[in-house]
């Protein structure tokens, strides 16, 4: 039988709890990183919590919607169960497993709207950042850290654990990090992965396609023939490429059609460069992801076009006569 302090086994329950909500802060995360730090067994009790917690989905019946005690899931497949019962019923639980940590093999789903930006911490320490719709599983295991991209963009910072790789699959292809942080992206016309820190090994699944090895600073791009190339670039590229962590689009010498196509991906308000002759006009700006219209004005600002705003589903952009 385990020596854990219940305190400890009851802290680690509030933890998963509060990931669970799908409400977590920067303050959060410093709050659990420094109680992660002051015992080494903690981190083996909090994997363990969260294997119990999922456990706990497969064996006890769900809450009653109207009940006001249940937590609200994270994504499909989390759980729901009053509160009060699982705090006690899992710092009890894990206080007698911790010896022999419990691994339970499962996916977590994740989705966000459009618009809507999310940060997930995830059990292993590491932490995800979800772009604007997208779709992605979750696997951690014993032996491997999985994510599965099936539509969308995330960006992550990577526990160091060399005994499980970090491996995120996009199609065809894969990205594998130990302690680095990177994003990888799925676009219709392929995968693009960017490194903020560390090393990344990028792959596909064909046989005869290259291993390549991207560092901080430099991206990847995997198309549809499994071709992988990779562009040496400013740190500062790759931080204006994910400016949407913060809320914001940062152009740099970028074409309006790419723009437009940022803008899109966070707004049900679509813009449209109704002019083939503007589409690779450049335009440089940094703007808030939902506002669109502001994007729109400096426009027409700066290259002098026509903005109709008339329907509010479009925003229309042409070149002034």
């Amino acid at each position: 039988m385990s020596g854990t302090p219940p305190d400890d086994a009851l802290e680690a329950a509030r933890f998963v709890a509060r990931m669970d909500t799908g409400i977590w802060s920067d303050a959060d995360e410093a709050e659990l990183r420094a109680w992660l730090s002051k015992a080494p067994h903690r981190h083996g009790l909090l994997l363990t919590t969260h294997a119990a917690w999922l456990l706990a989905d497969e064996t006890a019946p769900q809450a009653q919607a109207d009940n006001a005690d249940v937590t609200e899931p994270v994504a499909p497949g989390a759980v729901r169960l009053p509160r009060r019962a699982v705090l006690g019923g899992l710092a009890a639980a894990t206080a007698g497993v911790i010896g022999s940590v419990l691994w339970y093999d499962r996916s977590i789903a994740y989705a966000t709207k459009l618009g809507e930006i999310r940060r997930v911490p995830l059990v292993d320490g590491s932490v995800m950042t979800i772009n604007s719709g997208s779709e992605i599983k979750v696997r951690i295991a014993k032996r491997v850290r999985e994510v599965e991209i099936t539509q969308g963009e995330a960006w992550f910072e990577v526990a160091k654990d060399a005994s499980r790789p970090f491996v995120v699959a996009a199609g065809k292809a894969k990205a594998k990090a130990i302690g680095t942080a990177f994003s990888v992206r799925k676009r219709d016309s392929g995968v693009e992965v960017l490194v903020t820190e560390g090393v990344v090994e990028t792959w596909s699944d064909d046989a005869d396609a290259p291993r390549l090895r991207v560092t901080a600073g430099q991206r990847a791009f995997m198309g549809e023939q499994s071709i992988v190339r990779y562009e040496a670039t400013r740190t500062s590229s790759v931080d204006r490429a994910l400016a949407w962590r913060e809320g914001m689009i940062d152009l740099n010498g970028t074409t309006l059609g790419d723009a437009a196509e940022e803008f899109n991906r966070y707004n049900d308000r679509k813009i449209v460069i109704s002019d083939p002759s503007m589409v690779g006009e450049q335009f440089d700006g940094l703007f808030r992801i939902g506002d669109p219209e502001g994007f729109a004005l400096a426009v027409r600002g700066s290259l002098n076009a026509n903005v109709n705003m008339d329907d509010p589903r479009w925003i229309r952009i042409e070149r002034a006569p």
